[in-house]
């Protein structure tokens, strides 16, 4: 349960850098809404819920049960490390899908990129401080 609700926790700061931060930085949102849903029939709502439910359910879980095993240090440092593979893959994979480019280089290159791995890091990482280490059994 505190996986899921580091994973809420964590989801909503990154949203909330996304609207609110990334158009100081780069002068426009990251509409992650727009970009996900790009992929789904240009829906932004399954493209916010794509996003809420990776950020919430399915990343949480694969952090839990088989990645913060494999990571060294603090809860809280694992899961900024997780927090840095999730951007690795968006940036290498996933953001060209959507048509921003490997490394956003058609969405804003390095500002959005930098801006991207801030998010990532705080989601890592709130994820990790919230959720801490698993029971023993």
């Amino acid at each position: 349960m505190k996986t899921i609700l580091g994973g809420l926790v964590g989801t909503a700061v990154l949203t909330m850098m996304m609207y609110l931060v990334a158009p100081m930085m780069l002068g426009h949102s990251m509409d992650i809404a727009a970009m996900l849903g790009s992929m789904m029939g240009n829906s932004s709502a399954l493209g916010m819920a794509a996003h809420w439910m990776n950020g919430v359910v399915i990343f949480p879980l694969l952090y839990a049960f088989l990645i913060y095993k494999l990571l060294p240090g603090s809860p809280m440092a694992r899961g900024a490390i997780w927090g840095i593979v999730l951007w690795l893959i968006a940036q290498a994979m996933v953001m060209p899908m959507m048509g921003a480019g490997f490394f956003s280089s058609a969405a804003g290159g390095m500002m959005a990129v930098v801006a991207s791995l801030m998010g990532h890091i705080l989601y890592g990482g709130i994820l990790g401080k919230v959720a801490g280490s698993p029971a023993r059994a």
